[in-house]
């Protein structure tokens, strides 16, 4: 019977070992945490500005061919064109939501929200008038009842509101931000795709070529098909609101950015609209806004087939819960970027699982 020369280490050097290695880890995973709490505030420009670069890159390629190859002065020109073009919408919704936001918030902070009742005209308008008539009653004295039963809740909604509206500064430096680094991307998007599917390659394997470019494709689908409508339509409302006297027209406008997004439709915000401004307003200004509304609710008809081609696939239910979920963590900027990063999820996870029962 052979026996074994081998001795195990003494008990104190294995000890000593393993405190090593528990030390070791735990200096690694503080380094780590630390660099990830450095970085967290750069995470959403970064990955809207990767989104858009992303987006827009057919648009810089026929730049660049247009410019002789002048791939960084492309990228400078296309950049500083979109945040022309956007940036004045932006910035003018954004003072007007803020405005309205804090109007809201100090009327849930004082008790004095209320709905006024609806004019007497109303009520003689054929067939809809006594339904609407009585749905307004129900809300400027029911709602604004009920309302006061919770005026503990109403002021800490205020008080949210007032912390919302003072981070709007915040979501437009984003989106320059953003736009900048989606510049920077472009000017080397050579060397970025080289990275994206080399990081794909490591990934997945053999297929990671295939995973980078349904991920390029569904990115641009989703920005294009989904998020470009909805903005188109929320920025058409607002200026209707604006143009017809709606109050609060920046927060009307939001949500229909937001139901825009989740694939509602912008119908349940501008129907109501068209009810008011025809009981309010002169007739005149009434038939040009609904004639205005019509062609918004019609062009997200028009341009989603156009724009998103094949189609995105993905469930409706996983669209707004990246919306609504990026919205809350994140803002506005968040709603956008939720959208794309759970339905980019959705597809790559759906496209693994295909590749698992492909390979069995």
């Amino acid at each position: 019977m052979m026996t074994s020369n081998i001795t195990p280490p003494p008990r104190d050097d294995l000890s000593s070992k393993v405190a090593e290695t528990v030390i070791r880890l735990g200096v690694l995973a503080i380094v780590l945490i630390w660099c990830f709490q450095i970085l967290q505030p750069f995470i959403i420009p970064l990955v809207w500005g990767i989104i858009i670069a992303v987006a827009i890159h057919p648009l810089y390629l026929m730049l660049v061919n247009l410019l002789g190859g002048q791939r960084v002065i492309a990228a400078m020109l296309l950049i500083t064109v979109l945040l022309a073009l956007l940036m004045v919408p932006t910035v003018m919704l954004t003072k007007l939501l803020v405005q309205n936001v804090v109007t809201l918030a100090e009327q849930f902070l004082h008790g004095q929200f209320a709905i006024p009742p609806p004019p007497e005209a109303v009520r003689n308008w054929p067939l809809i008038g006594e339904p609407i008539a009585k749905m307004w009653d129900l809300a400027s004295t029911n709602l604004v009842e009920a309302l006061k039963l919770v005026q503990p809740q109403l002021k800490a909604a205020g008080a949210w509101l007032v912390d919302a509206a003072a981070s709007a500064g915040m979501g437009i430096i984003i989106f320059v931000a953003a736009f900048v680094i989606a510049g920077v991307l472009l000017a080397h998007s050579e060397s970025s795709y080289q990275l994206a599917h080399g990081i794909s390659r490591r990934l997945v394997g053999e297929r990671g070529d295939d995973f980078a470019n349904l991920a390029e494709a569904t990115i641009r689908s989703v920005v294009r098909g989904i998020l470009g409508v909805a903005v188109i339509q929320a920025l058409l409302a607002g200026v209707g609101f604006i143009f017809a006297g709606v109050p609060g027209a920046g927060i009307w406008a939001l949500l229909c950015l937001i139901l825009a997004v989740v694939q509602i439709g912008v119908g349940l915000i501008v129907v109501p609209a068209i009810i008011y401004v025809f009981a309010t307003g002169d007739t005149l200004t009434a038939m040009i806004f609904l004639i205005w509304n019509i062609l918004i609710m019609v062009l997200d008809n028009v341009l989603k087939p156009l724009l998103l081609g094949r189609g995105v696939g993905v469930p409706m239910v996983v669209i707004f819960l990246g919306a609504i979920g990026g919205m809350l963590l994140s803002g506005i900027v968040g709603l956008f970027v939720g959208a794309i990063v759970l339905t980019l999820g959705y597809k790559l996870f759906q496209a693994w699982l295909n590749m698992e029962s492909l390979s069995r």
